[in-house]
């Protein structure tokens, strides 16, 4: 059965038509980089570890059959992970970070605009919002992607907050599982720049069947919303959503 593993924060890894795909991977240790800038608290990231040792990580690694990068901020796009992935993966991005993907060593890139078949899954792209007014045209454009095989459709939203292409995505295929980037990400100054759980809630009453799973927490400082406030937030609004633990698989 379809599913995807939560390894930490954005990272992924989408198990679909016997493929494993890795989403948007931060692959280094515990405290590696300095803080998110002008955010509080001001804890070196990430916070927690990975939920593998080294030698799990090494065989993850040899196991990928492709990569998937929403966008090339350094929580979803690290440098462990431009060092220890193979550079001849297939590797799919959005166009405007092709070039950089390249100029670091990749060299089996595609570019994905609407969307690509590859190994007979097809990998759907959706835009978003990296937050609202002059701060979302800073943080840069960035995408989202439904995986598609036979009737399993997986929606990785990717960092964005509510907004007309994510309803997009749910209107049109209808994904059975959708994996939000929560955390209410923040600066000390200006809007969310991720899903909080009021964000999380519309998507629920937009496309009340899709199994909601709620990532991006308790792992780098900027995502002030915690499981467990995300938790009790549902709870409250009587809405049922996984949210898994750092390693937990969550099935269709």
């Amino acid at each position: 059965m379809s599913n995807i593993q939560l390894l930490r924060h954005a990272t992924i890894v989408v198990n679909i038509a016997g493929k494993k795909m890795l989403v948007d991977p931060m692959l280094a240790e515990k405290e590696a980089f300095d803080p998110v800038p002008n955010s509080e608290p001001a804890l070196r990231i990430p916070m927690v570890d990975l939920p593998l040792n080294t030698e799990e990580l090494t065989t993850l690694v040899k196991e990928i059959d492709a990569i998937f990068v929403t966008h090339t901020h350094p929580d979803h796009w690290d440098p462990k992970a431009q060092e220890i992935l193979p550079k001849d993966t297939p590797l799919f991005c959005q166009a405007p970070d092709e070039e950089l993907i390249k100029g670091q060593g990749f060299t089996n890139v595609t570019v994905i605009a609407d969307k690509v078949v590859w190994e007979g899954i097809t990998i759907h792209r959706f835009g978003g919002v990296h937050g609202t007014g002059e701060l979302a045209k800073m943080m840069g454009p960035v995408s989202g992607f439904v995986f598609e095989h036979n009737e399993d459709k997986i929606y990785v939203a990717g960092d964005t907050i509510w907004h007309e292409e994510v309803v997009r995505a749910l209107d049109t295929l209808k994904p059975q599982m959708t994996v939000l980037n929560a955390g209410g990400a923040q600066f000390v100054q200006g809007d969310p720049i991720t899903m909080t759980p009021e964000d999380i809630a519309k998507v629920h009453q937009q496309a009340p069947n899709t199994k909601i799973v709620a990532i991006h927490m308790d792992t780098v400082n900027h995502c002030n919303i915690k499981r467990t406030d995300l938790q009790k937030a549902m709870s409250e609004k009587s809405i049922q959503i996984e949210i898994p633990a750092d390693g937990e698989v969550v099935s269709l």
